[in-house]
């Protein structure tokens, strides 16, 4: 006996909506140092090239040239509520001035995760953390990022290490693969895989031992295309989320891929649904 259900997209449809009923939106908090392509991913996540609505912690618009001057210094308060037009879903934040290694700025990044994680209303808690961290610098891990994955706990909340600006790494490694005799050609064309085997050996590995290590990690290049969407940053988002609600609430939050709705449904709806049928037929 064939169990009836209803059509897949009714089902995820449903499920959606109450979903919404709990979580009106899916917060992140994401890190690094400015020119870290921090607000590009945002606007790349939320399919964009808009600035974002900024919202202080009473609902109360704020003028963002006041709060993001054109310098990237000054006041800015971590609790402030970036928000796309384009993708009212996503809350972000952001703790400027993180990256000068202070021990000020990392208590105030500490304590904005502990009073969210206090937070009795699921949609005012945080839900994944993103750290940016950029390729071109000539020392990537910083004693702000050493800090951080040393010192400071997230609990539930993922942390995903978002290497940005793979491209950096590119011309690095033609000249290594040139050194070995490689053609120029192959070279060019060997020379992103040969930066992700970087990227990956020397710098993620280098975050493992921390005491509170990234739950996932995405490499990201060729920001300046418009077809490049950070669909990697949303899958490996809802991989290492520990909640189904929470991973439902993301797939149907991001617009920037089908494939990641199509994915979902049928890890969560058909996959069950045929062991089932070989259960009870």
């Amino acid at each position: 006996m064939v169990t009836s259900v209803q059509p897949l997209s009714e089902n995820i449809a449903e499920c959606d909506n109450t979903l919404r009923k709990r979580f009106k939106h899916f917060r992140v908090l994401i890190l690094g140092r400015a020119n870290a392509g921090k607000t590009t991913i945002l606007q790349k996540v939320c399919n964009t090239d808009e600035q974002p609505e900024i919202f202080d912690s009473t609902g109360k618009k704020i003028d963002p040239t006041i709060v993001m001057p054109s310098t990237n210094q000054g006041a800015h308060d971590i609790d402030n509520e970036m928000i796309f037009k384009s993708n009212p879903g996503f809350v972000f934040h952001d703790s400027r001035g993180f990256e000068s290694g202070g021990d000020s700025e990392l208590r105030i990044v500490k304590d904005f995760i502990a009073r969210r994680a206090r937070e009795t209303k699921l949609h005012n808690q945080l839900h994944a953390i993103w750290y940016c961290i950029p390729m071109d610098d000539s020392r990537p891990i910083t004693s702000a990022k050493n800090s951080f994955f040393s010192e400071c706990g997230t609990g539930k909340v993922p942390v995903i290490a978002v290497f940005t600006k793979m491209d950096a790494l590119d011309s690095k490694a033609w000249n290594e693969l040139v050194k070995q005799n490689m053609s120029w050609e192959l070279a060019k064309q060997r020379a992103p895989e040969h930066s992700l085997s970087t990227a990956k050996s020397l710098y993620c590995e280098e975050l493992v031992p921390k005491r509170y290590p990234p739950k996932g990690s995405v490499y990201i290049r060729d920001m300046n295309q418009e077809n490049i969407q950070c669909v990697e940053l949303i899958q490996e988002t809802v991989s290492v989320l520990g909640d189904r609600n929470l991973q439902l609430l993301l797939v149907s939050t991001q617009q920037v891929s089908i494939e990641i709705c199509v994915t979902y449904a049928l890890k969560e709806c058909v996959m069950p649904l045929d062991v089932a049928n070989r259960k009870f037929c």
